[in-house]
């Protein structure tokens, strides 16, 4: 258990922000939008969460600050897709491109500046169970909050009424909005989730799990974060479960080197992408059941007079 317990603190500690990028692309598709800016909103939510905590010293304004950045950002890539209707491939690539831009050039002199470590939560149990008791003294709030976001997302669209009028306008935006659902509204506010989403988790990863600022430390996660939606076949479960698989795949191989196992670094880095591509190879071979649980319109421009 003593050697255990480690790998698996950090496998959850690696796997928490692409939890929360995830499951914010997840609900974001749901509604018929494709958004491809992750990468960008993390960054700049990244960046903006470490000078909050470094100006102030508190994580729960840094981490509110990345939620408003991230969602910003994904107010602006709403207004240009779903208003003024342009491609979301184009804009979201866009969004991309200019979110890594501007992280580059807010965090130019935060380069190399190092945070105080985050104190983890600390629980404690009345009673000693292995590696249980280890693993809530030693986690971060945000990675409990991580499940809490996953319980709500998987409940709101499963059970919640709302949750079922943002599907029906993933699914059918014609006939949503037939019936009387605000399409763009569901739209927009599923596209504000999702950026505020990936904020969150640019700022998990600038103020926890590395607290840093180093430019492009988003390291194609939020690329990682769109395909684990992919991956997953649009189910909030399959997400979490994507994000550890691919958390404890980027453990491993600092474990491995640790260890002086005989494997270039270089390929032990590209490890966790490398699986990520043969998943997505594996997933896509199976037509049937990405046809049936992808959003029917995703992707695809609607407006109310259409």
């Amino acid at each position: 258990m003593d050697a255990i317990t480690p790998v698996v603190i950090a496998t959850l500690g690696a796997g928490t922000p692409l939890i929360y990028a995830a499951l914010g692309e997840l609900v974001t598709e749901k509604a018929g939008v494709l958004n491809l800016g992750v990468e960008g909103m993390m960054l700049v939510g990244a960046i903006v969460a470490f000078i909050l905590v470094l100006t102030t010293g508190s994580t729960t304004v840094g981490v509110a600050g990345a939620a408003v950045a991230g969602a910003l950002m994904a107010l602006l890539f709403a207004f240009v897709t779903l208003t003024l209707q342009a491609n979301q491939v184009a804009a979201g690539l866009a969004l991309a491109i200019f979110g890594t831009g501007a992280s580059a050039f807010i965090g130019k002199g935060y380069i190399g500046v190092a945070l105080e470590r985050a104190t983890p939560a600390g629980f404690t149990l009345p009673i000693d169970i292995p590696l249980v008791g280890p693993l809530l003294q030693a986690l971060h709030p945000l990675v409990y909050l991580s499940w809490l976001v996953f319980a709500g997302v998987s409940w709101f669209l499963a059970r919640s009424r709302v949750g079922l009028a943002l599907r029906a306008v993933g699914e059918s935006p014609g006939s949503a909005h037939a019936v009387g659902y605000p399409v763009i509204r569901i739209r927009y506010l599923a596209t504000l989730f999702g950026g505020a989403m990936a904020g969150i988790g640019g700022a998990y990863l600038s103020v926890v799990y590395a607290p840093l600022w180093l430019e492009g430390m988003v390291a194609g996660r939020g690329w990682i974060a769109l395909a684990l939606v992919v991956f997953a076949t649009w189910r909030p479960a399959r997400v979490m479960l994507g994000a550890y698989l691919f958390g404890g795949i980027t453990i491993i191989q600092f474990f491995a080197q640790g260890a002086g196992v005989g494997v270039a670094s270089q390929f032990m880095s590209m490890l966790p992408y490398l699986a990520t591509i043969v998943v997505l190879i594996l997933i896509s071979r199976d037509a049937t059941r990405m046809r049936l649980n992808a959003p029917v319109s995703l992707g695809k421009p609607f407006h109310p007079s259409s």
